[in-house]
């Protein structure tokens, strides 16, 4: 695997950094599916009502691997497919998921099923944990 893209060459910003990251349409969608939809396979993420293209789908995944925040492995049972987790680093923008989760709705006039809602917002320690917990559990199983 080569080394990550410099994130830095354009700026010192935090934010800028993130963006050259996540600032695509896509990146944050598969993160998205590996932390809330429990996809873990490239057909799973071709499947998601996003619809993205296998061509960019491939590429974001690379990058995402690249950068620490997806880790990819072999799949168990069948050696042409691989299976796709998030690293400790990717299930740290739980939070932001969150957030940006929350704006969206509030500012798009966007409906957000009740009880997910209410883990978002009242139950959100509990919510991070079980999540956490998820990607760690994974982390353990596949390696």
């Amino acid at each position: 695997m080569s080394a990550p893209p410099e994130l830095a060459g354009r700026s010192s910003c935090p934010l800028n950094a993130f963006l050259e990251m996540f600032g695509d349409r896509w990146s944050l969608l598969i993160v998205r599916d590996l932390l809330f939809g429990d996809l873990h396979e490239f057909g799973e993420f071709l499947s998601a009502k996003e619809r993205i293209a296998t061509n960019v789908l491939a590429d974001r995944l690379r990058r995402l691997e690249s950068y620490g925040v997806v880790v990819k492995r072999a799949h168990p049972t069948d050696a042409r497919k691989s299976v796709y987790a998030l690293s400790r680093k990717g299930a740290d923008l739980a939070p932001t998921l969150i957030e940006m989760t929350l704006w969206a709705a509030a500012h798009k006039n966007l409906e957000i099923p009740q009880p997910l809602r209410r883990r978002m917002t009242e139950e959100r320690e509990a919510m991070l944990a079980d999540l956490r917990a998820r990607v760690e559990a994974s982390n353990a199983k596949a390696g």
